[in-house]
């Protein structure tokens, strides 16, 4: 009987240059991710024109590569607030929309954004800084701003319905601004409120505005 034939034995240096690519890509997306993140630290000590060499610095990542990764500055935060949209993306979502008590409801809302605005802040500052000038940023806010304003909205669907049209527009639109972004900045770094202070100052504005207890 003929013996079986052995398998023919790995191409042994095909393996060991996939190895080194795929190694080169995760070192690649490592770095990528290690300068990211520097973008992202720098935003939060109030650093929002961060340039590349301060980028490179704190991440620990060379110049060069910082470059090779992003065609320029601009790239780099766009990238940066890209990422840190995805990571709180989570934070965005709220159960329960429009059930409940009015009370738990306004508490649930009033958390979620304080919670929110603790994570996305510097980035924002960011966004808005450069929005203007960026059309890219300046779409990605207004579609965010839009699906919050939507979410109160939502929340509040049952106490808005309950309005003649015109009082639920504009109370609408007093419960956006109350639990947006620029409400809570204010409260938090122009009047130096802490953020329970903050969340009672809201939460009260909330009720009074909803008429409720």
């Amino acid at each position: 009987m003929t013996p079986a034939a052995s398998p023919s034995p790995a191409p042994v240096g095909r393996i060991e240059a996939t190895g080194s690519a795929d190694g080169r890509t995760a070192r690649r997306e490592r770095n990528r991710d290690l300068v990211l993140d520097a973008v992202l630290e720098l935003f939060a000590e109030g650093s929002l024109e961060p340039g590349a060499s301060e980028v490179a610095e704190r991440s620990g990542v060379s110049l060069r590569s910082v470059y090779r990764y992003f065609d320029d500055v601009e790239a780099l935060i766009r990238a940066a607030i890209a990422r840190n949209l995805e990571k709180v993306a989570p934070l965005f979502e709220i159960d329960g929309l429009g059930e409940g008590p009015v009370t738990d409801r306004i508490d649930r809302i009033v958390t979620n954004r304080f919670r929110l605005y603790e994570e996305i802040a510097p980035m924002l500052r960011a966004t808005l800084q450069r929005a203007p000038a960026n059309a890219i940023l300046r779409e990605n806010l207004e579609r965010n701003l839009r699906a919050l304003r939507h979410q109160v909205e939502q929340m509040f669907a049952p106490e808005l319905a309950a309005l003649p049209q015109g009082d639920a527009r504009e109370v609408g639109a007093g419960l956006d601004i109350l639990l947006g972004f620029h409400t809570i900045e204010h409260l938090r770094r122009t009047r130096g409120l802490t953020g329970p202070e903050s969340r009672r100052i809201v939460a009260r504005a909330v009720a009074a505005l909803l008429d409720a207890p």
